[in-house]
This record gives C-alpha cells, sequence and structure tokens, in this order.
C-alpha cells in the first residue's frame, strides 16, 4: 500500500507525537534508571581508582 505526499507528513506528525507521548508517560522510569546507572558507574568507577591507588601503594 502506497501513501501519498498527504498522508505522509501526518503520519510523521503522528509518530513524533506518540514518541513523545510515549517519553512523557515513562519520563519517571527513563530518569529513574539513569539515576541508578549513574550511581552504578561512580560506584564501579571509585571501587576501581581505589584498587589502583591500592596497587601504587604495594
Amino acid at each position: 500500500m502506497h501513501s501519498n505526499r498527504r498522508t505522509r507528513p501526518t503520519d510523521e506528525t503522528s509518530r513524533i507525537r506518540r514518541t513523545r507521548r510515549w517519553i512523557a508517560r515513562r519520563r519517571a522510569a527513563l530518569l529513574s534508571s539513569a539515576l541508578r546507572g549513574a550511581a552504578y558507574a561512580v560506584g564501579a568507577g571509585t571501587v576501581g581508582l581505589g584498587f589502583y591507588l591500592l596497587q601504587q601503594q604495594i
């Protein structure tokens, strides 16, 4: 099934709107996941730095 030029911008606009609504509905979950990932990264970096400094002492 082919879409003509008149329906294409509407379909793309609809897709953008649906994507924005999806993000808005899941914003809290997305931010929570991002914060958790950042916390894990900081923790892993701290542990890695601690082991590196420990190796330099030995």
